[in-house]
């Protein structure tokens, strides 16, 4: 990350003043849309779970129900972006091009498009998630705010400001929301962007929270910092994360390759199929489909879990995640990951509770609900790169400040070892896609 702050030329007082109140105004209209789309897709999301139990309940094959829904769902979303294509995938790639130069700001017709289409797309069960639809949409919001303003020389700096408050309205993580910014879209600390983020962000999350409410996105009990000796545990974790996160990224990149080699079969057709198979999915294994908000607020929690079944899920949503993405339909890549990371926290703690506690009798059973936190920031530092934002992110959104030595440790290892891989990260990955350039593994 480059820092420049000393030497980067001063500011007008009157434009930064200008800069300030757009991104503040912008930022305001993101958290109302981020937060009205928070609120639709939590009751989407417990209408689709109620839906599956009710078709258990069915004689014959009411199991086709919920599979029928999840293919309308993911061909109404294919649709809309074969109408507006910019709305495809995640979206974040987009916004980190515009920032380096490489693309035009997004149209305010993403906006639309973003929103019926993720809710259709993750609504319905695919393994999405909400974070790259609203940062997108924030970024649609700054640059269409720049027009309006008639301020075209500010449009790429307030799409990338206000991207990064649908960041923090998507987590509820003010914080985390301006760190993305700076360590993954910018990857500089400049007095320019800064401000108007921390501005921008402010505003968005202050009116998402009349929406979606104040309190943090899980709800976790009081956990107290586990043992010193038990991190070394934490760091062996965290190596292992790595090379779980750099396969993660393969495995998207692979799902996107496989389903645009079958040049016979229409986008539209192919994201209804992947819809289906991810609707059978969810009506044999519920928490399988859908972004994973459930499944992380049970496993933070303490909720029970057997071994084996903890080990499915991870299998499955590892598999899911991607083949969803590669429906090409609205969605993002950021809380499936969380979901992912914390169940692999789980099923790890699981395996190295019994040699724990044979080494320090007692001490196994504290490490469940700390592992799996450390594991939704180790993945995502695997993954992304960023990981900072990560561990912000990550204990933004659980309020679990006990846990933060262990999540620093086990990220800061996954992200040495996924780049030691020489895997990229996901989004360079994905913004080399947009371009047809081979990915840069330096």
């Amino acid at each position: 990350m480059d820092i420049e702050n000393v030497r980067e030329p001063s500011v007008p007082a009157r434009e930064l003043a200008t800069i300030c109140v757009l991104a503040i105004v912008a930022g305001a209209v993101i958290g109302v849309v981020g937060g009205a789309f928070r609120w639709c897709l939590e009751r989407l999301e417990r209408w689709r779970i109620h839906t599956v139990e009710w078709a258990h309940e069915l004689p014959g094959p009411g199991w086709l129900v919920p599979v029928g829904i999840t293919i309308l769902g993911a061909l109404l979303a294919a649709l809309i972006v074969r109408m507006v294509p910019l709305a495809s995938g995640s979206g974040i790639q987009h916004v980190e091009a515009v920032d380096r130069g490489q693309a035009e700001p997004p149209p305010l017709s993403v906006l639309p498009s973003r929103f019926v289409g993720a809710l259709l797309s993750i609504g319905s069960g695919l393994v999405l998630g909400r974070e790259g639809p609203i940062v997108h949409m924030g970024a649609a919001v700054g640059a269409e705010t720049a027009r309006r303003a008639r301020r075209p020389e500010h449009e790429r700096l307030l799409q990338t400001s206000v991207s990064g408050a649908g960041l923090a309205v998507a987590f509820n993580a003010p914080i985390g929301g301006a760190l993305f910014v700076v360590e993954e879209v910018t990857g500089s600390f400049r007095f320019r962007t800064v401000v108007p983020v921390v501005l921008s962000v402010a505003a968005a999350v202050a009116c998402s929270r009349t929406i979606v409410g104040d309190t943090p996105d899980f709800a976790v009990d009081p956990i107290a910092p586990p043992s010193i000796v038990l991190l070394p545990v934490f760091v062996v974790f965290g190596l292992l994360t790595g090379l779980l996160g750099a396969a993660y990224n393969r495995m998207v990149l692979g799902s996107l390759s496989v389903v645009e080699s079958v040049r016979s079969i229409s986008p539209v057709t192919k994201a209804a199929i992947i819809g289906g198979l991810i609707g059978l999915l969810s009506v044999v294994a519920p928490w399988a489909g859908g972004g994973g908000d459930s499944l992380v607020q049970h496993v933070v929690s303490g909720g029970a879990l057997a071994l084996p079944v903890v080990a499915w899920y991870v299998l499955l949503r590892f598999v899911a995640g991607p083949l969803s993405y590669a429906a090409g339909t609205p969605g993002g890549l950021f809380a499936p990951l969380l979901a992912l990371g914390a169940l692999w926290g789980l099923l790890c703690a699981g395996i190295c509770a019994g040699i724990c506690a044979a080494i320090v009798p007692g001490i196994g059973s504290s490490l469940s609900v700390p592992m799996a936190i450390a594991g939704m920031a180790a993945l995502f530092g695997a993954s992304v790169r960023a990981p900072i934002t990560g561990v912000v992110l990550v204990v933004e959104m659980t309020a679990a400040t006990g846990v933060t030595v262990p999540i620093l440790a086990a990220t800061t290892c996954a992200v040495v070892v996924a780049y030691s891989t020489r895997v990229p990260p996901i989004y360079d990955s994905l913004r080399d896609r947009m371009f047809g350039t081979p990915p840069d593994r330096g």
